[in-house]
């Protein structure tokens, strides 16, 4: 589709957001929020005609980008022969989604209770993995993010979490491994994970192991900073929870459905937690829906015993209908494999690449089509580009690397002192260059901070 300038609608979407949209996560004097006129593929585009190659997928959730048509033709069947139904009755929509997402997830994740979204799963996940055990505690990763409700905000470990935090919701935080930034001064990855698990078991024990319902693990942390485990750790925490009868909870909300090059990131480790939470690409974003996969052994705990959770939209038959047809796509076009062999022929190398050329670039890691690189002000010391949670003239030098790749035609997604290379998981590899190029402009401009 060919971008067609229209100034005056754009003005008039522009003035009535400012007037009437209440934005997440931002004070709203202090926002320019883009409007945007349409979108396809690994692309959308403003009402002045300028198009933005996506490297950000929305909020990592557009996997096989805007407008599929396949995606939008089941949308319309589904409005057109039942547009929406109760969640307590079975609905075919529901249960081919249930059926196919079954299909995937490891082990015996056979079970899917549906929310709206990726923090409304987490919710949920915290819920069963308490009443299942009869404890109060949840353990989870200072890097990490979970979602804005209640429970996922107080389990996240960014700072979204401060305003939030009640200090009274059950949850301990931990460091979970992550070598570049080391907490347990590490040499090397196999160290690393061996500190890492020891500093959970050691967390456990002083908490006592009896109070604690569930560890929660992003399998690849996505916002915080897309830190790949160690090989080991993934099954070390598996062991631990097994030892102590702890619920190993995964979170595969920005990881999952092909974003890593497999259908789940746990996939790459052959671990099976006992509860995943998802979202995001389970329909690429296109009507809003998560949920979670139940092992055998908690689905078994609400066989006779009720479970006291349920959403009014749960398994909406829109977003089902998104979703069946969504996997029905990623399976037809390859686009898992698709997503694999992008980042490791394309983005991988073209990644490193850059950061032999460029003094800002700390460290590049990441897997299939997630990716961050860390930006830095000096290699040597590795001190962040900006500082920790950085606002205002502090993080001038992100905003000039932001402002740069825009300019250049490539929406990126920032995070403190991190670019995250996310775009969709079908991309082209004539787009995956692009945007590559485009982002050696843009680390030009984050040079100018280095010393």
């Amino acid at each position: 589709m060919t971008p067609q300038p229209n100034p005056q609608v754009g003005a008039a979407v522009k003035a009535a957001d400012r007037a009437h949209v209440f934005h997440s996560w931002s004070a709203q004097e202090l926002i320019d929020p883009l409007a945007v006129a349409g979108a396809e593929g690994s692309y959308f585009w403003d009402y002045e005609g300028k198009r933005y190659l996506d490297f950000t997928s929305g909020l990592v959730f557009t996997n096989i980008g805007y407008q599929h048509p396949k995606v939008v033709a089941a949308i319309q069947e589904q409005a057109a022969t039942l547009s929406t139904f109760a969640p307590a009755f079975a609905v075919e929509a529901r249960s081919e989604a249930a059926r196919l997402i079954a299909e995937r997830t490891p082990g015996d994740l056979d079970k899917i209770f549906f929310t709206n979204g990726g923090a409304e799963a987490v919710e949920n996940a915290t819920r069963m993995a308490r009443l299942h055990t009869g404890r109060p505690k949840v353990l989870s990763a200072y890097r990490s993010y979970h979602g804005a409700t209640s429970t996922a905000i107080n389990l996240t470990g960014d700072p979204r979490r401060w305003p939030s935090d009640s200090a009274a919701a059950g949850v301990v935080h931990f460091w979970a491994p992550f070598l570049y930034r080391s907490p347990f001064y590490s040499d090397n990855e196999q160290q690393e994970c061996e500190r890492a698990l020891q500093h959970l078991e050691d967390t456990i024990a002083f908490e006592g192991p009896a109070t604690v319902a569930a560890v929660i693990l992003e399998t690849v942390p996505g916002t915080a900073g897309i830190m790949t485990p160690p090989a080991g750790y993934l099954a070390g925490v598996r062991e631990i929870c097994d030892r102590y009868g702890i619920v190993f909870v995964l979170d595969e909300v920005m990881a999952g459905f092909g974003r890593t090059g497999k259908w789940f990131a746990a996939d790459h480790f052959g671990v099976t937690p006992d509860l995943m939470t998802f979202a995001k690409g389970v329909n690429s974003g296109y009507v809003p829906l998560g949920g979670v996969a139940i092992s055998g052994a908690i689905a078994e705990t609400f066989a006779r015993r009720p479970y006291p959770g349920g959403l009014t939209y749960s398994g909406h038959p829109l977003a089902c209908a998104a979703a069946v047809a969504t996997i029905n796509v990623m399976e037809e076009e390859g686009i898992v494999d698709q997503a694999a062999a992008i980042g490791e022929n394309v983005l991988g190398p073209g990644l490193r690449e850059l950061a032999e050329r460029h003094p800002s670039v700390g460290e590049v890691r990441g897997t299939g089509v997630f990716w961050a690189l860390e930006l830095v002000k000096n290699r040597e010391t590795r001190e962040p580009l900006v500082p920790y949670n950085a606002a205002g003239e502090a993080n001038a030098p992100m905003a000039a690397f932001g402002a740069a790749a825009k300019a250049r035609g490539l929406w990126p997604f920032i995070n403190m002192n991190r670019t995250h290379v996310v775009p969709p998981c079908n991309i082209s590899e004539a787009e995956a260059k692009e945007g590559l190029a485009a982002l050696d402009e843009a680390l030009s401009v984050a040079d100018e901070h280095t010393a």
